[in-house]
């Protein structure tokens, strides 16, 4: 059967599922490279004590389930819109309740129905590469509290090597229904210069940029974008 391109069918039903069978720890590290192992960490967030901080596009939740442990926030959000993910998530680390909050949500959706409630927001090559940034930066701006902070890992490149879009673009990449049938979703995968225009749009100040180098080669390494950004005080 040919490929197919699916909005309704859950197309991240198998990610993740090979090591939730095996690790259901609660990681030790968080790190925002693409090969998760080298990079700087939750110093990018800021003090986390306290405060209200969303995962969007959670997955597994592993992230979330580190801050929930080592961080002290008031309340971590694990937010993400897969049924499957959602489950695995809720397997792995319901116990981390109520400090740790499991929502299986389309990540618009639910940053409009809490604006001025969050003092960060963060997405590890989640929601934010999934999602048209032109409806998801808005909304997160308003799901943040004045002063908060959005901070999110992306791919500074395709895969493949093949140089980010100079424009507001999404790509077809490769995906599998549960049933193993060939399908595609959409990845946006932007120039630095795009996003940094897109969050001023958006409303956001105080916008960095930095550049992450892979730690390793071979085939599917990547550099990654690092971004920072505040809703204005």
């Amino acid at each position: 059967m040919g490929r197919v391109t699916s909005s309704t069918a859950d197309l991240w039903y198998h990610y993740g599922r090979a090591r939730a069978s095996s690790d259901r720890a609660v990681p030790d590290t968080f790190y925002w490279n693409w090969g998760q192992d080298a990079g700087p960490g939750t110093e990018v967030l800021g003090d986390l004590t306290s405060r209200c901080v969303g995962d969007l596009g959670a997955g597994a939740t592993r992230h979330a389930a580190h801050l929930a442990v080592h961080h002290q926030p008031a309340r971590v959000m694990a937010i993400d819109a897969s049924p499957a993910q959602y489950a695995m998530a809720t397997a792995l680390y319901a116990h981390l309740a109520p400090r740790l909050r499991i929502v299986q949500s389309e990540a618009v959706p639910h940053l409009q129905a809490m604006r001025d409630t969050y003092d960060v927001l963060y997405s590890v090559f989640g929601a934010l590469d999934f999602t048209d940034p032109r409806e998801v930066l808005p909304a997160a701006a308003s799901a943040l509290k004045p002063g908060g902070r959005l901070v999110f890992a992306t791919l500074a490149h395709y895969l493949s090597g093949t140089p980010a879009q100079p424009d507001v673009v999404a790509a077809e990449v490769p995906a599998k229904t549960p049933d193993g049938e060939e399908a595609t979703m959409r990845r946006w995968v932007l120039q630095e210069h795009v996003w940094t225009k897109l969050l001023d749009e958006a409303g956001f100040t105080r916008i960095t940029v930095d550049m992450l180098p892979a730690a390793i080669d071979g085939p599917r390494t990547a550099d990654t974008l690092l971004v920072s950004a505040h809703r204005p005080s």
